[in-house]
C-alpha cells in the first residue's frame, strides 16, 4: 500500500526518510484554522486530521500520514515568528519558562483513521539578549514555532526536555508512528 504524507514541510519529511520506507509528499489542499478559533489540542487534532483526510480523500487505497503542531507557553499560542525580529522578540519572552508542543499525528487507511496528540516540554534557560541574537542569527528559525530548531543549535537554549518521543518536537513523532505502522506492515 502506497505511504502519503500530507505535508510540504521539509523537517517532517527529513523525519520520516529516518523510518526507510518509500512515501510521497503530498500538499493537502486544506486551510489550517489559526490559533484561538478553539482550545489548543482540540485545534492541533482538527488541523492535523483535516489535512489527512483532504489526502485521503484524492488517494483512498493509500495510508496518510499527517501532523500539525502548536507551541503553547502558559495561555499564549505560539506560531512561527517569520521574521529575525519577531524570532528574537519571541525567544526573550521564552527566556526561562516552560513551553509546551502540542503535535498531532493522524494515520488513515483504508480501514482506520487513528489520531493522537504527543506532548513535549522544552524548558528555557535565561537568555541574554546577545545570546538570542546570535542564535537567531546562526540559525534563522524564523519558519519554526517557539523560534528554535531542537535539532540544531536550538538544543543549546534550554535547561531540559521533557517528553516521550524528541521527535515530536521537530514536527512529527516517529515513535507512536512506528507503532501505529508496525501491525500494518505484515
Amino acid at each position: 500500500m502506497k505511504l502519503i504524507l500530507a505535508s510540504t514541510s521539509p523537517y517532517r519529511r527529513e523525519l520520516l526518510l529516518r523510518l526507510q520506507l518509500p512515501f510521497e509528499q503530498v500538499a493537502p489542499d486544506f486551510e489550517e484554522l489559526k490559533a484561538g478559533c478553539m482550545p489548543p489540542a482540540e485545534l492541533v487534532l482538527h488541523n492535523t486530521t483535516c489535512k489527512a483526510q483532504a489526502v485521503f480523500s484524492k488517494h483512498p487505497q493509500a495510508m496518510v500520514i499527517a501532523s500539525d503542531q502548536l507551541a503553547v507557553c502558559g495561555d499564549l499560542v505560539l506560531g512561527k515568528p517569520g521574521s529575525v525580529e519577531a524570532a528574537c522578540a519571541q525567544l526573550a519572552m521564552l527566556s526561562g519558562k516552560q513551553v509546551s508542543f502540542l503535535t498531532g499525528l493522524a494515520l488513515i487507511t483504508p480501514e482506520q483513521m487513528r489520531n493522537e496528540i504527543i506532548t513535549f516540554h522544552v524548558h528555557f534557560r535565561k537568555l541574554t539578549g546577545a545570546e538570542i541574537r546570535s542564535y537567531v542569527d546562526k540559525e534563522m528559525p524564523i519558519d519554526c514555532a517557539g523560534s528554535f530548531k531542537s535539532e540544531g543549535l536550538g538544543i543549546c537554549l534550554f535547561e531540559r526536555l521533557e517528553g516521550d518521543d524528541p521527535t515530536a518536537l521537530i514536527g512529527l513523532p516517529l515513535i507512536r508512528l512506528s507503532q501505529w505502522l508496525q501491525p500494518l506492515a505484515h
